[in-house]
């Protein structure tokens, strides 16, 4: 049975020991979307380290209709924030492409993301911080990230609490009802992540915990997806010479 309470504590007390260790007196610098995760992550920054020392990063790509889900975030919080705006990086970038190159539709999914972790490292190195990585497990699982973008970071306080867990989590900390039970949303499709998925949180959830699920159709596709996105879980694969050689 998951204690919220327990968790929401530890988590705190983890991210003032990787303070200390990793950057004491530092600043936490997070991605703000307006959702469940970012909304969680920020929240526990401040209350490890005092809201001084969190900088939230809105980066709309052009319009975003839901930025106003972040600022009230940001301005519950009471903590600085910065917005920029990716849209010229992100159109510069495919526009800089040669002519021959075919671009994939997910290569341009990826660009926003790998762009904004860029500008959160780039804020991060000019305010003295260090980059909150906003991921869950759930979400991990199934490789529903992109590697260097959102899935990067120096430092994750989620990465290991389900959907449902990150949610408790949230309602603790008193965030605003309608940013934690948020329905994520593709900015690109307008689907849900669930659509998108193929099944529903709820479900992966209960797997990842429990290993039971009913639907065996199901059950093969979060199986296929997970052994498939690993890869975005682990080291760089690397060569290592013999001792001998060496």
């Amino acid at each position: 049975m998951f204690n919220a309470e327990k968790v929401k504590n530890e988590c705190v007390e983890w991210i003032k020991k990787f303070f200390e260790e990793n950057g004491k007196g530092c600043n936490a610098v997070v991605g703000i979307s307006g959702g469940k995760d970012s909304s969680v992550v920020a929240a526990l920054c401040a209350e490890a380290l005092g809201k001084e020392r969190v900088i939230g990063v809105l980066m709309p790509n052009g319009e975003q209709a839901d930025i106003d889900c972040a600022i009230k975030l940001v301005e519950h919080l009471g903590i600085k924030y910065y917005i920029v705006n990716i849209k010229d990086c992100v159109e510069g970038m495919l526009k800089s492409f040669p002519e021959g190159i075919e671009i994939s539709q997910q290569t341009i999914q990826n660009i926003p993301p790998r762009i904004r972790m860029a500008t959160l490292y780039a804020i991060s190195q000019s305010n003295n911080g260090r980059v909150a990585n906003t991921c869950n497990l759930s979400e991990d699982w199934v490789g529903y990230s992109t590697r260097y973008g959102d899935a990067a970071g120096d430092f994750s306080p989620c990465s290991n609490l389900t959907v449902a867990e990150v949610k408790e989590i949230g309602h603790l900390l008193k965030l605003p009802y309608d940013l934690v039970e948020k329905t994520p949303i593709d900015g690109l499709c307008g689907k849900t992540d669930e659509e998108n998925l193929g099944f529903t949180y709820a479900m992966l959830d209960r797997y990842i915990r429990t290993g039971e699920i009913e639907d065996m159709e199901k059950k093969k596709l979060i199986d296929t997806k997970h052994k498939n996105n690993l890869f975005k879980l682990e080291m760089m694969p690397s060569f290592k010479p013999t001792k001998e050689d060496v």
